[in-house]
């Protein structure tokens, strides 16, 4: 799936939370409904089948409960996607990212193996942190292989790891430092690699146990200095290809832009990055803390304010369009999660939820340990219906982007009026849940059924404000009424 990652350490976020967010993006001219669910340990296969690749795996006996975010068709699997587990340890699975020849000649994908539909459900119900979940992948990979190359993100209270894979058997995986986030692309990203602490204490890089062998052995490390323990994994492993100039670059430009606008020239002659330019930071320190709206605003962004903007009315138009944007047509959900290590562990992950593409839609929280969750997103269908969250926000956003100057400003005022009451949602919630002296999950799930509720009223609003204005918009309209 094409797709775009952020990740945000503790020190780098307004509240001293973790976040990881992603948007799950289908494939140019597809559309793939999803549904927000809880998985109770009974309902966890403990035979797992990949329905595209057809690897069977034995799951361990003790599964945790979890949420995800599956496919509404279940036809070809069941891809998971987001989610938290009963621990408080969150998963973001997957970021399609790219290699280049030489890796994978020298480890060929794996058609039997492991992929994207998968990883989810096979990692997230047996891990009790980020290292752990790096480390269950991880070895996973080495046993069963995969087809295609991904970047996953690990998550608990403390830290987040990145991981990527590697040719069909190997990987690499590097903690985000807490003061910093990371933005990821479809392109492999992580640059400075140590293959000391990787062999060694671990404490910011882990690997498959022969990668130094596999590099060695297939010629792949093109440093000039090959003694040097620190690698590029950029250059090992990844690519730099015209595509990625187009498709991938610009997007890590244009968050980094957005999060660190004075740090350097992003722009003209001078610039210091441009959207072309592969050796943009994998990681970097934020010039003021990142909240739930700088996230949002990012995976939305369609190069606002530069000549790239495809709705561009102003400046030289001959660029307008000519970058993959961030907040896309095809975007089937974003998902944010929130852990918030100065909360009980009851109540300590939300997950941020919108549908449809990006660039009209909101965030919802929702609280991820629960039993069930709010049909509104959890019974998704292939049948379009604004009775969903999911198809409702495809149809705005349809509607808004075939009529974006008459119709944008009601997409601007839902978002800013859903988030507003989402913040004081969580703060009423997070004290009912405090002071019940009991389980909150039940607390948590009526706090959820009356989010969704809210964000189902306003949403309905906001389809008839566009369907209004987009059917006055209209070619055969006619400014005459009845005689």
């Amino acid at each position: 799936m094409s797709c775009t990652t952020i990740l945000v350490g503790k020190h780098a976020t307004y509240d001293g939370s973790t976040m990881m967010a992603r948007n799950e993006d289908s494939s140019s001219g597809s559309y793939d409904p999803k549904k927000f669910i809880a998985v109770l340990p009974d309902q966890q296969p403990r035979e797992y089948v990949s329905v595209l690749s057809g690897v069977r795996i034995h799951l361990p006996d003790d599964p945790m409960k979890y949420t995800a975010m599956p496919n509404a068709d279940p036809a070809e699997g069941i891809w998971g996607e987001a989610g938290v587990n009963s621990a408080n340890v969150a998963m973001s699975e997957t970021e399609t990212i790219t290699s280049n020849p030489r890796v994978l000649g020298s480890d060929p994908l794996v058609k039997e193996g492991i992929g994207e539909e998968d990883m989810l459900t096979i990692v997230l119900p047996y891990i009790r942190s980020a290292r752990e979940g790096v480390l269950r992948l991880g070895s996973l990979l080495e046993e069963f292989g995969t087809y295609e190359m991904n970047g996953i993100g690990f998550q608990d209270a403390d830290e987040i790891w990145w991981m990527e894979t590697v040719g069909g058997h190997h990987w690499i995986a590097r903690r985000v430092p807490d003061d910093c986030y990371v933005v990821g692309p479809n392109q492999l990203g992580i640059d400075a690699f140590s293959l000391k602490d990787a062999f060694g204490d671990r404490k910011e890089h882990m690997c498959s146990s022969d990668l130094r062998e596999f590099i060695k052995d297939n010629r792949l490390d093109l440093s000039m200095d090959p003694d040097d323990d620190i690698i590029d994994a950029r250059a090992v492993f990844g690519s730099h290809s015209d595509s990625d100039h187009s498709y991938n670059t610009p997007r890590a430009w244009y968050m980094e832009r957005c999060l660190n606008p004075d740090t350097f020239v992003w722009d003209g002659e001078n610039a210091d990055y441009t959207p072309l330019s592969d050796d943009l930071p994998w990681c970097l320190v934020p010039e003021r803390k990142i909240t739930v709206e700088d996230i949002k605003y990012v995976l939305s962004s369609h190069y606002q304010g530069t000549p790239y903007d495809p709705y561009a009315k102003y400046g030289d138009l001959s660029q307008s369009g000519r970058f993959r944007p961030i907040g896309i047509n095809r975007n089937n959900f974003v998902a944010l999660t929130q852990l918030r290590g100065y909360m009980p562990a009851g109540h300590m992950a939300v997950e941020w939820i919108a549908v449809g593409s990006n660039a009209f839609n909101s965030f919802v929280p929702f609280y991820a340990n629960v039993n069930r969750t709010p049909s509104y997103l959890s019974d998704t269908s292939t049948r379009v219906t604004s009775e969903n969250f999911y198809w409702a926000n495809r149809i705005i956003g349809a509607l808004t982007d075939a009529h974006y100057p008459e119709t944008r400003v009601f997409s601007e005022r839902y978002e800013q009026k859903l988030l507003s009451e989402a913040h004081a949602f969580i703060a009423e919630t997070d004290a009912a849940a405090s002071s019940c002296g009991c389980d909150p999950s039940g607390i948590l799930e009526q706090a959820n059924e009356k989010m969704a509720g809210r964000a189902r009223e306003l949403t309905d609003s906001l389809l008839d404000e566009v369907l209004k204005e987009a059917s006055n918009c209209m070619r055969n309209a006619f400014s005459r009424s009845d005689a």
